[in-house]
């Protein structure tokens, strides 16, 4: 499966293709008029090397594009800053693997976000004491012992694990910003579909679930989020087994993209095909889980069910 950034370099080099192509030009047109081989203009469509966002800048000059929002999208996809600042995450780098930096991206991106959750809080509705469990428990599913199957030497497996422990501030860090978009002038329309296992589960204990679901609830209140939990009693249900996102951007739809998040890594899906399959599933799990309000009703039961199990 093709990881974010092919996926966006793909996508962008198929818009950019379409844009040429409403123009008339040829793109040995285009890259005469701008100076360049038809090479280089060939690589940016068919996704084969990347774009700076200066480069789609003077493409989108040539087509004619005049739509400010058209245009700001394109130029993030190539790289430019997205509704987060200007990728404030690139100052994290060598401590978030690429994968999440690119996740970061899109959703610093998107216009819409729909997730289902079957096991934790989606990352932009966590507070900090329920993100560092959720962050410390997975810093220890490394190998306790430092053994690798690819003969990995045992030390510096080791060396790694206490390094990511040592990072384990700026990782809820890292988290926490990424909330800022829901806090955004424009912020994207958030959904997420969760199993009632999620808010049962005690990450941290049950104080820190009773102050997550607190949390949870309030967030649930702002007019760009939609929570709604999936009870046990709603029975299987489709992805029980896999959390996924759908992002989706303003402008076309034909730049959406599906995440499935794994643990050292997420897939990324573009076909259409996958997206209407997704899609579908989703409304399903809406039609599914219970409203907005009655997910509050039952999030308010959860936590008084924590709060009795406090210390």
């Amino acid at each position: 499966m093709p990881h974010g950034p092919v996926v966006r370099r793909r996508r962008l080099g198929e818009e950019l293709r379409s844009l040429r192509h409403a123009s008339g030009l040829t793109s040995r047109d285009a890259a005469r008029l701008l100076g360049w081989h038809q090479s280089k203009v060939s690589r940016i469509e068919t996704g084969a090397s990347g774009v700076s966002s200066g480069d789609v800048a003077r493409l989108l000059d040539v087509y004619g594009v005049r739509d400010a929002p058209s245009r700001a999208l394109l130029e993030v996809l190539a790289g430019s800053a997205g509704r987060g600042g200007p990728g404030w995450w690139h100052a994290y780098r060598g401590l978030i693997p690429p994968h999440l930096g690119d996740f970061i991206s899109l959703e610093s991106q998107a216009d819409a976000v729909r997730t289902l959750e079957t096991s934790v809080v989606p990352g932009l509705l966590q507070t900090a004491g329920y993100a560092r469990a959720v962050i410390r428990a997975s810093l220890d599913g490394a190998p306790p012992d430092g053994t690798e199957p690819d003969g990995t030497s045992p030390d510096r497996t080791a060396d790694h694990r206490a390094a990511a422990l040592d990072s384990l501030d700026s990782l809820v860090e890292v988290r926490l910003t990424r909330q800022r978009v829901l806090r955004a002038t424009r912020p994207p329309r958030f959904t997420a579909v969760l199993d009632e296992a999620v808010l049962r589960r005690e990450v941290g204990g049950p104080a820190v679930m009773r102050d997550q679901v607190g949390h949870l609830q309030e967030m649930s209140r702002l007019p760009h989020v939609t929570v709604r939990l999936l009870p046990f009693s709603s029975g299987g249900y489709p992805g029980l087994t896999t959390s996924f996102a759908i992002f989706s951007f303003p402008a076309t739809a034909d730049l959406d993209v599906i995440v499935l998040d794994h643990l050292t890594s997420g897939l990324y899906l573009e076909r259409r095909e996958d997206l209407r399959t997704y899609g579908a599933a989703f409304r399903a799990l809406q039609e599914r889980a219970l409203s907005p309000e009655r997910s509050r009703d039952l999030m308010a039961g959860i936590r008084r069910d924590h709060a009795r199990s406090s210390p």
